[in-house]
């Protein structure tokens, strides 16, 4: 338990959409805690649900198609039921998100100068023109872009996809909030911008003593940066972990499925990837029971339970490890030592 200050409560968050087709059950029943100066981070396949949450967390989601209920608490705020004011006060001051296209993200009729100004403005109509104009250069010689002072009256296409991103960052980050949440901010970066770009986060993390949310697909980057981790599958937490515990003992076979597709020079040796078999499931028309048991290898362990009964996120294996699965703990053990590292 972090002797930190909690700057983000989640309880029981769903989130669904209304489409021609159905209802899409994107988010189901997600709670944790996010304290200050923490790094915790949503890991899964495309369609787990990570990018819902992450737009619920700021109330972003389309407000005709989507239904949230829960609680998701910012600064004392329930963001789910606050006045649209409310949000918008909290939006940049509080919470502030960094998106993971940063050439969708800028506008490209807008200078980057003007995009940051604008955001800093939102929330200090007060400040002169010359303060604004300090604040710009401050924070993109805070993010690493080069003179500053010329490149503020530039537009996004004369940045680099990694620059772009660094402006993303300052625009993020100009109003000092407590918590960021970064939605695959590296994922469009080759490897050694990739790694500039969460050099530069955990920077200002330290230096500004926020909270990150980091949601991605990638396992490397959830162990270099996270110090919590949450795995998700069709719209559910399977897998809540610290993050050596993960990878010294996953406890859900789809984390195992995850880590066994990750490359090393183990893999290299071989010559190739195990995978996980099938494709993730309709969010239409998710599958009874756990959701997962169409592509797990263990499920018929279990008898019919995978197949009937939804299981619970409980404590197993690790301390700090829970784990949706029904396979008993000593099961889950055996096999977990096995992948981990």
């Amino acid at each position: 338990m972090s002797s930190q200050k909690p700057v983000l409560i989640v309880e029981n968050l769903s989130v669904s959409f209304a489409t021609p087709d159905g209802i899409v059950h994107a988010v189901n029943d997600l709670s944790f805690v996010l304290h200050e100066g923490e790094t915790l981070g949503i890991v899964g396949e495309s369609g787990s649900g990570k990018s819902v949450t992450a737009a619920s967390l700021m109330r972003l989601n389309n407000s005709v198609t989507a239904t949230s209920t829960g609680r998701v608490v910012v600064a004392g705020v329930d963001v789910l039921s606050a006045s649209e004011a409310d949000v918008r006060r909290l939006r940049g001051s509080e919470i502030a998100m960094v998106f993971q296209d940063p050439m969708s993200a800028l506008n490209p009729y807008y200078t980057v100068g003007y995009q940051i100004a604008e955001a800093y403005e939102v929330h200090h109509p007060e400040a002169s023109k010359a303060q604004v104009n300090a604040k710009v250069l401050e924070m993109m010689t805070k993010v690493g872009i080069p003179n500053p002072a010329q490149r503020a009256d530039e537009y996004p296409h004369q940045f680099s996809g990694g620059m772009r991103q660094r402006i993303v960052i300052a625009i993020a980050l100009v109003n000092d909030p407590k918590i960021l949440i970064a939605d695959e901010p590296t994922t469009a970066l080759d490897v050694t911008v990739q790694a500039q770009i969460l050099d530069l986060m955990l920077a200002l993390q330290v230096e500004n003593g926020m909270a990150i949310l980091l949601i991605t697909h990638d396992l490397g980057v959830i162990a270099e940066v996270a110090r919590d981790v949450l795995v998700m599958y069709a719209g559910r937490v399977v897998e809540k972990a610290d993050v050596e515990d993960l990878f010294e003992i996953p406890t859900h076979p789809y984390s195992w499925g995850l880590l066994g597709a990750v490359a090393s020079l183990e893999v290299s040796s071989r010559g190739h990837l195990r995978t996980i078999e099938g494709t993730p499931p309709s969010l239409l028309n998710l599958p009874s029971g756990c959701a997962f048991h169409p592509r797990c290898s263990f499920a018929s362990e279990n008898g019919s339970r995978c197949t009937t009964e939804t299981p619970l996120l409980v404590q197993k294996g690790p301390k700090h490890s829970f784990s949706a699965c029904h396979l008993p703990v000593e099961r889950i053990v055996e096999i977990g030592q096995k992948v981990g590292n």
